[in-house]
């Protein structure tokens, strides 16, 4: 795996949203601060560990669609935090032992941790670029080292819009466009880019399940630092402008394609996210 050079740091003394995945999922690649904050977490929604697992069960459905019979060689996702095995290019690669993958996020933590746990096929390539996901320029720039946006590529944004707020400007997250490092903008900018075929695989946490801990859990983040933005149908459909979404559409993780699952466990639990693909005509 290549390494590519990083961004500028962040703070790593309060609790940062891919390290308390890491804890969610049972991982050891998280400290204290994350661990406590994600317990609190966990206090109010008993049911947030099931659900991150879910998450990442979809995205690893997702990715064996996509390098098997949608026949994706590139993806680039951004958000992805602690790798987890089978990470993505785990799985597209062994479907697919050329495919070229590119992981993108801000923490360094993050970072050090894919330079020791990532590794590709020599007939492929996988690379880390440390960039803030609400600098998609940025993104976009470095991914073109090692991926070819005049041909098809895999956007995967998973359980990542929810950390990006609509904008440096205040609007109405279910009409306003934001500021330019707003959510919607940053997802349309990074989607631009991508040549016809291509596919966004997009997971956001829900505002209009009837779920009472949401409000709580948003302050909570608030607190520690950390944006959170539960978003409607209508909202989180936005991102999929210019692609069409592939069937079932817009559900919950577990109800995308769980046919392509392996060794999941399923106990009928609601998991409070819109899941789906789209693919850009």
């Amino acid at each position: 795996m290549a390494v590519l050079p990083p961004d500028d740091g962040v703070d790593t003394g309060r609790p940062h949203p891919a390290r308390v995945y890491d804890y969610f999922l049972g991982g050891s690649h998280h400290g204290p601060v994350d661990a406590e904050f994600g317990a609190r977490i966990v206090e109010l929604d008993p049911t947030a560990p099931y659900g991150a697992r879910h998450n990442r069960w979809f995205m690893q459905r997702a990715t064996r669609h996509l390098a098997g019979a949608a026949g994706m060689r590139q993806f680039l996702d951004v958000g992805s935090g602690i790798p987890t095995e089978p990470n993505l290019h785990r799985i597209a690669q062994g479907i697919a032992p050329e495919a070229r993958v590119v992981y993108v996020d801000h923490d360094p933590i993050v970072r050090a941790h894919a330079a020791g746990l990532l590794d590709g096929t020599g007939a492929g390539a996988t690379a880390f670029v440390e960039a803030d996901a609400r600098d998609p320029e940025l993104i976009l720039e470095r991914a073109a080292e090692v991926l070819d946006f005049t041909r098809p590529v895999a956007l995967s944004l998973i359980a990542l819009t929810h950390f990006l707020g609509d904008g440096s400007e205040a609007g109405d997250e279910e009409g306003a466009e934001g500021g330019a490092d707003g959510a919607h903008a940053v997802v349309a900018r990074l989607t631009a880019a991508l040549a016809p075929g291509s596919h966004l695989v997009l997971s956001q946490l829900a505002g209009d399940e009837d779920t009472a801990w949401v409000g709580e859990a948003v302050d909570r983040y608030t607190s520690g630092g950390v944006t959170l933005v539960p978003r409607s149908r209508a909202a989180t459909e936005r991102f999929f402008d210019g692609f069409t979404l592939l069937d079932p559409g817009l559900v919950q993780p577990p109800d995308w394609r769980p046919g392509l699952g392996v060794g999941e466990v399923r106990d009928g639990t609601r998991v409070p996210l819109y899941a789906g693909v789209g693919r850009k005509a």
